[in-house]
């Protein structure tokens, strides 16, 4: 069973918005001290897009999204969004959120994150 479950993907045009969400399915009850969204477009490789520390809100993005996304959570639903602004083309990718409840001192890195969601598609046209 799926742990982590994005939701709010879509088909948008260039300079639209999206809002995904991630939220914990029920039965279970993880406490996570960072989440994360990731994204894979077609033939490349997945790359970070931003993390939050579950516990602080503090947030980091990748220099390509800073500006334009940013990353909320809802403590008391175990739920962290990631608000999309400005689309451009290249946003085109499958987004995946992930979490960790075992990293609370550093940023974690992408293989430290060991819970993952299913993924949920954005394309963005020109």
């Amino acid at each position: 069973a799926q742990v982590l479950v994005e939701s709010g993907g879509g088909s948008v045009q260039a300079g639209g918005s999206l809002r995904l969400s991630c939220a914990t399915a029920s039965g279970y009850s993880y406490v996570y001290t960072y989440m994360a969204w990731f994204r894979q477009a077609p033939g490349q490789e997945r790359e970070e897009v931003g993390c939050i520390r579950t516990d602080v809100g503090t947030t980091y993005y990748s220099d390509s999204v800073k500006g334009r996304f940013t990353i909320s959570q809802d403590n008391a639903k175990n739920t962290m969004y990631l608000q999309m602004n400005d689309l451009k083309p290249e946003d085109t990718a499958m987004y995946y959120c992930a979490a960790t409840p075992n990293i609370a001192w550093r940023r974690p890195a992408q293989g430290e994150y060991n819970i993952w969601g299913q993924g949920t598609q954005v394309t963005v046209s020109s």
